[in-house]
């Protein structure tokens, strides 16, 4: 049996308050050692990363610091050909870079658990890492959700299966039409990317599916798994398989629209390189917060309540519409 191993942990380290809403850098209840914060913001963010696929194909942006409410994305417009023969010994004129800025308005979100006194007295150290599982799994949900929510509201849109609409999906009960997600779909939605000239990463385009819509996918007979087109040391997060030159990530919390008495529809993102942008969950995007027992004064007077929580800031941002396709489908039920 494998030893199990404790880290000495002074126990005035984690004291409380019951609502912690302060933006400002005070540190008064967070009085962690400096090589512990560390430890257990990493710890926080490496648990919450793991939750992000959503966020894993876009432009990565720092927060900028003391840079206010906004942030800036850049799209650049690509060159033109240039079919005009050089002269001889004339230095044709330069080039200028096309630069259209997107200001975005990040947000804040964040969460915690209140730790009791009994509670930490019994193994503060153990109870402290798991309840900083619980909310790096809450955060990375949250995180990604936002995401989520963003980059499904693209303008390219096409229906599995040739339908006219969502309404004629969820409809699809009372008909005898299937419009499950086929290969034939992916090929459309591959064949509109590349007419755009879409860069592709990494030599591909990359699908983001819902478990429901994979089941239905991965029955045909094109569909490759990962250690059949690539060093499964390299591949990304969730990453489930390849079909017609999209690499597919799987992720259970794939946006689905959902209709009272209706079919459920799923969404399967199939994204190009720089499509969207994200802002960074490191320095400084996301922050582990640990309040000590009595940090409340008055509001804790016998020292009965300490916290562990997280706040985020983060915005998501639409980048190029051409450069990302929304398949809408049924799935097998």
């Amino acid at each position: 049996m494998a030893e199990i191993f404790y880290l000495p942990v002074n126990l005035s380290l984690f004291d409380g308050n019951l609502n912690v809403n302060k933006t400002t850098s005070n540190t008064q209840g967070n009085n962690l050692s400096v090589e512990m914060k560390t430890y257990y913001s990493d710890y926080l963010i490496d648990l919450a990363e793991a939750e992000l696929v959503h966020d894993q194909f876009g432009q990565k942006h720092p927060i900028p610091k003391n840079g206010g409410k906004t942030i800036e994305f850049r799209q650049y417009d690509p060159l033109p050909e240039m079919t005009t023969a050089l002269s001889e010994g004339v230095t044709p004129d330069g080039q200028s870079l096309n630069v259209k800025n997107l200001t975005a308005t990040i947000s804040q979100y964040g969460g915690y658990v209140t730790l009791s006194d009994l509670l930490i007295l019994t193994a503060i150290d153990n109870n402290l890492i798991q309840a900083t599982k619980l909310i790096a799994s809450q955060a990375g949900r949250t995180l990604d959700t936002i995401t989520r929510e963003v980059i499904n509201g693209g303008t390219n849109v096409q229906y599995a299966g040739g339908a006219a609409s969502r309404a004629a999906l969820q409809d699809a009960a009372a008909s005898a039409t299937t419009y499950n997600l086929t290969v034939d779909d992916i090929k459309k939605a591959v064949r509109t990317l590349e007419s755009q000239d879409a860069p592709k990463i990494d030599g591909y385009y990359v699908g983001i599916i819902h478990p429901y819509a994979k089941y239905d996918l991965m029955k045909d007979p094109m569909w490759r798994n990962p250690h059949e087109y690539k060093d499964t040391t390299n591949i990304y997060q969730n990453e489930i398989g390849e079909l017609y030159g999209v690499r597919f990530v799987q992720a259970s919390r794939a946006k689905k629209f959902e209709a009272t008495g209706k079919r459920d529809v799923y969404s399967t993102l199939i994204l190009a390189d720089d499509a969207y942008g994200v802002t960074e969950v490191s320095g400084g995007g996301l922050e582990h917060i640990v309040k000590q027992l009595g940090s409340a004064g008055t509001g804790d007077p016998l020292d009965q309540r300490a916290t562990c929580g997280w706040k985020a800031t983060k915005v998501a941002e639409i980048l190029v519409q051409q450069y990302m396709v929304r398949i809408e489908s049924t799935a097998t039920a």
